[in-house]
Formats: C-alpha cells, sequence, structure tokens
C-alpha cells in the first residue's frame, strides 16, 4: 500500500470515527451544546480584536466536525488529502 492510499484510509478511519461519537443521541446533545459554543449560526464578529479570534478558533472546530460528518470520504479527501492534479482529476 503506497503513501497516499494509507493518507486516504487515515482519512476514512477518521470521518468514521466522528460520525460513531456525534450521530447518536448523546452526541447530538454534545452537538447542540458545541453550536452554541462554537457560534455555529450566528457571526463570531466582536469588537475586540483577541475576543474575535477566539470565536473564529471555536468556529474552526465546529466547521471540522460538521465536514466530517456531512461530506463523503471522497469529499474530505478532495479537501484534504488528495494531491492537486489527482483533485483536479476527481
Amino acid at each position: 500500500m503506497n503513501l497516499l492510499e494509507k493518507a486516504r484510509q487515515f482519512l476514512a478511519r477518521r470521518r468514521t470515527v466522528y460520525v460513531a461519537t456525534f450521530l447518536n443521541p448523546m452526541g447530538e446533545e454534545v452537538l447542540k451544546d458545541l453550536a452554541r459554543f462554537c457560534r455555529a449560526h450566528e457571526t463570531t464578529f466582536h469588537v475586540d480584536a483577541r475576543a474575535h479570534a477566539v470565536a473564529e478558533g471555536r468556529r474552526e472546530v465546529w466547521l471540522r466536525i460538521q465536514r466530517h460528518l456531512q461530506l463523503t470520504e471522497g469529499q474530505l479527501w478532495q479537501l484534504y488529502g488528495a494531491p492537486q492534479s489527482q483533485s483536479n482529476q476527481e
């Protein structure tokens, strides 16, 4: 197995783990809490630059979780792992 295939398998496993963790009743409860904490459905703008940076960091975590729950393995590969020449072909 080559390095690209290992990377692709790693990403597929990571998606599987996210799904197993969050797509169940307890995980859904955690997601609701994280949505509020990470400002999933509201602006992260704050006049204080540091507070804004903190809010953006939280939002970045939320977006990562959502990508792993909503995108297919192929879409995640395009986003995170595929070399440029391969991502243009798929």
